[in-house]
């Protein structure tokens, strides 16, 4: 009796291995965010090192090994709240860029060892899509077999990303501006993730869609406190993200996105009345100016007024070329001027 439970066992165990192996993403794999965490350091003043993760995020690995996590770049969390809202705003501008997407193709016959090893180590190619901008990136990582049904996997060593890759050097001098800090141009990426088996005989699973904006952050549910208002709009008036067309104050699809983030804003801070102040550079005459930054300032109360914010909450005011950042001296110095600002009054 005991002999043919063994055998009974054994076959059982050699039939689970033996269709593992010959093809271990059988039924396919969904990634478990809750077991998983997906995170990158940032260092600040050359010696200070920050970790921050994402909350938000979902993936799959199907069975024939194509790999696809999307992260929901609004849902970082550096444990700040208004440094939450800087990376997101200033960092990864995500009213434009809601998420971050990895894929790869995983070759099964790669890892079809993986059940008598339990646990191995291959370089992976992955193309990283972030801030609108493809890149390929190849790093070590480990695939660890738990049971049948879960395999654990995660980097060797941390990711090293150049942000210059990214084009996010731009946001990365507004993050050390709205901070007083500098910040090295890299950013230094982990993974840990476990992934569960689909089942077999099924549909492939697909990536979840995942909750981006204001449903994914981290952040005060309903009415903000006076000081988190203050801070979000410090920070908004930071990001200089709404652009007109040259001598017009016509508010462009691009800038959209950021005035809808915005208005959400706005609307849950309703006690508090906000000025929308318009600014220019200094070229062109000044009178010109003075006018053309009030009518830009309307426009965008307008708008946030058209979202359901209250009229008498808001007031527009053109400054012209009278309040400079910075000296009118650099392309770059003028297009710091040329902004709209948001201050609470009351």
């Amino acid at each position: 009796m005991l002999r043919r439970l063994y055998i009974l066992f054994s076959f059982i165990i050699f039939s689970s291995t033996a269709a593992l192996a010959a093809n271990p993403f059988d039924g396919g794999w969904q990634l478990e965010a809750e077991s998983s965490t997906i995170g990158f350091l940032s260092v600040k003043k050359g010696t200070i090192a920050e970790y921050s993760e994402f909350a938000t995020f979902s993936g799959v690995i199907t069975p024939e090994g194509q790999a696809e996590i999307v992260v929901a770049l609004d849902s970082v969390d550096t444990k700040v709240d208004l440094r939450n809202v800087r990376m997101r705003f200033l960092f990864f501008e995500t009213f434009k860029h809601k998420d971050a997407r990895v894929t790869a193709v995983i070759p099964p016959a790669q890892i079809a060892d993986l059940a008598q090893l339990h646990r191995k180590t291959i370089d992976l190619s992955v193309t990283l899509s972030l801030h609108g901008v493809d890149a390929n990136v190849t790093a070590p990582i480990t695939l660890t077999l738990l049971d049948d049904n879960t395999v654990n996997v995660s980097t060797v060593q941390p990711i090293i990303l150049s942000l210059a890759d990214f084009d996010l050097l731009e946001g990365l001098s507004k993050l050390e501006e709205a901070a007083s800090v500098t910040i090295t141009p890299v950013g230094i990426v982990s993974l840990d993730l476990t992934y569960k088996r689909a089942g077999s005989g099924g549909a492939a699973p697909v990536v979840a869609q995942v909750q981006t904006g204001g449903a994914a952050a981290l952040e005060t549910t309903g009415t903000f406190s006076r000081e988190e208002c203050v801070g979000r709009f410090e920070i908004l008036s930071q990001s200089r993200s709404l652009n007109f067309p040259a001598n017009k104050a016509i508010v462009t699809e691009d800038a959209k996105g950021f005035l809808d983030v915005l208005s959400d804003v706005v609307n849950r801070c309703p006690d508090l009345k906000i000025e929308v102040g318009g600014h220019t550079d200094a070229w062109g005459k000044a009178d010109w100016n003075q006018e053309l930054s009030r009518q830009r300032a309307v426009a965008v109360a307008s708008y946030l007024i058209d979202k359901g914010a209250n009229p008498a909450r808001l007031i527009a005011i053109g400054y012209g070329e009278t309040a400079p950042l910075v000296d009118n001296d650099t392309a770059a110095n003028r297009a710091k001027n040329r902004r709209i600002e948001f201050k609470v009054l009351n």
